[in-house]
């Protein structure tokens, strides 16, 4: 399976340099939707993913609207990470699909409402308290990223340690 991470005009340089980190330990395809919040050689988004980036899959796109004509969600099997989301991100079953779509949006505004509604039955959320904003978008990434892990059990991802042997 084929996991692709993407983040639509992300704006915070550490946070995308933690997605950036997990996307490569997981082999996931990182695409950033510009236009972004910082320079890809923000010395705080390489700090973020450290000795990573030679190891990442990177596409960047100029705009949300040349990424969705190359990757239509029609065609592909893609979901809208939102807290307005109609599903549970455990509900959705990843595990009968070859290539998954996860969308993340902006920090400050998420996703654009008509993306969303015109997607209402793909858009996925994870459940939290009533009255808080939501989670920080690097551990939201996550958090949908190892559940689509969880249900193909942790397929060519060490599961063990050989740290004691």
């Amino acid at each position: 399976m084929k996991i692709h991470i993407v983040m639509v005009e992300p704006e915070i340089p550490q946070n995308t340099g933690n997605i950036a980190r997990t996307c490569a330990i997981i082999g996931a395809k990182m695409h950033l939707v510009k236009p972004l919040g910082f320079d890809i050689s923000d010395k705080y988004l390489k700090r973020a993913g450290l000795d990573y980036w030679d190891k990442l899959d990177m596409e960047v796109h100029e705009s949300f609207k040349e990424f969705l004509n190359k990757y239509s969600p029609k065609k592909n099997n893609m979901f809208f990470a939102t807290t307005k989301g109609q599903h549970c991100y455990s509900d959705v079953k990843y595990n009968e699909m070859n290539e998954i779509f996860i969308l993340f949006g902006k920090e400050t505004k998420g996703l654009p409402e008509d993306i969303l509604q015109e997607n209402l039955e793909k858009t996925i959320r994870i459940p939290m308290r009533e009255n808080f904003r939501s989670l920080n978008l690097s551990n939201s990434v996550a958090i949908v990223a190892y559940e689509i892990l969880r249900q193909t059990n942790f397929e060519n991802l060490q599961e063990t340690s050989s740290y004691f042997e």
